[in-house]
Order: C-alpha cells, then structure tokens, then sequence
C-alpha cells in the first residue's frame, strides 16, 4: 500500500515509488532520491517538521511539504 513519506513512522524502511510534483522530483533527485531507492525514517523533530532520513549512507533532511511529495511503499 502506498503512503506519503510524511506519513511513515520512525525506523521504518520504505521504497521510493513516485512523486506528486516535477519540480519537487528534480530537486529531490539531485540529492539522491530516486524512485527505487531505500530509505529509512531516521528522527522526527517536534511537530515533525523536518525529518531525517537514512539514503544511500548518508543522513538528508527534509521539510514536512517535501515529504508529503513522495510516494512510497513500506517494506515489510
């Protein structure tokens, strides 16, 4: 079942499946997240904005309206 990343919990380990916008997409891209790619949900700061996640060995943070804009799909 697909979610917005916004919406994982803590710890959990998602794939990158889409994004809701072309503008977001290049961006995010840019700095390594691509549909396909592995993530993890690493820290959420209070009022969860931003949050940290694992990708490609290294830590990325991002605002709550940037996650809302990825598509993924939990891995179980």
């Amino acid at each position: 079942m697909y979610k917005k990343l916004s919406e994982i919990k803590i710890g959990t380990k998602v794939i990158i499946r889409s994004f809701e916008n072309d503008e977001l997409y290049i961006k995010l891209m840019e700095m390594g997240l691509i549909p396909g790619e592995i993530i993890t949900i690493d820290k959420i700061a209070p009022f969860n904005d931003p949050i940290s996640i694992l990708v490609a060995g290294y830590r990325l943070s991002l605002r709550i309206n940037e996650a809302e804009g990825i598509i993924v799909e939990e891995i179980i």
